[in-house]
């Protein structure tokens, strides 16, 4: 059964990633930093028992990371055919004068590290996938060609350098037959992205899934948009 990981899987994006990907026929793993008894999360474990396994991950934690496989074995994770890096946070109100360390630390931890160091500590299980993919949900603010205001800097500086990293997985892990991509997500309702967004997630979702099912190795270090257009740096 093809096999896939979804960081940050209890809300938005990642939930829907969860929802579709149970819909395709995948089992999927869907971690995240704490998963709750009860909500729309738990309901999808109770209706995919066999499918479905939640598991904590707190991505800023790299030991976490690190013991991730093993956990993966005592569950019986033996491959992975998808794998999607989405677990990521925004600072919200940053003006310029008042950013603070701490808050650049943590979105480089979160947004930046994370998806590299998971990927990485994957990557045997990866390889025992069937034509694996790694997807890593970026933002368009991470585009230094279209910077136009000073705004969610930590989350944009962040995200920049996922894409670098993003790249160096790519030129690292297409010999090996691993696709690895970067995908703006669009300007989505969840949490994050606010109840003003004009796009819904399982929209976003569809387009992102789509995209990547096409994608092959030598699509690989490219930056997409959820609808298929490609991205500047």
């Amino acid at each position: 059964m093809r096999t896939a990981l979804i960081t940050g899987a209890n809300r938005g994006l990642g939930l829907e990633f969860t929802r579709q990907l149970l819909a395709q026929g995948l089992r999927v793993i869907a971690c995240s930093r704490a998963p709750a008894p009860a909500g729309e999360l738990a309901a999808l474990v109770d209706e995919h028992p066999q499918r479905l396994q939640s598991l904590p991950l707190d991505v800023a934690d790299a030991e976490a990371i690190a013991a991730l496989p093993a956990r993966l074995a005592t569950v019986g994770v033996s491959h992975l055919d998808v794998l999607i890096n989405n677990a990521g946070v925004l600072v919200s109100g940053e003006r310029y004068g008042a950013l603070r360390a701490e808050d650049l630390a943590r979105s480089f931890a979160i947004n930046a590290s994370a998806p590299l160091l998971l990927t990485e500590a994957l990557t045997p299980l990866l390889t025992q996938g069937h034509t694996a993919k790694v997807l890593c949900v970026s933002s368009q603010l991470g585009s230094i060609a279209q910077v136009s205001s000073y705004r969610s800097v930590s989350y944009a500086m962040s995200k920049a350098a996922l894409n670098m990293g993003m790249r160096r997985l790519a030129a690292e892990l297409g010999p090996r037959g691993i696709t690895v991509v970067a995908m703006h997500p669009g300007w989505v309702r969840t949490a994050m992205g606010g109840a003003q967004a004009p796009l819904d997630a399982p929209t976003s979702v569809r387009g992102m899934l789509a995209m990547l099912a096409r994608l092959t190795p030598g699509d690989g270090g490219r930056f997409y948009a959820y609808d298929g257009s490609e991205l500047p740096w």
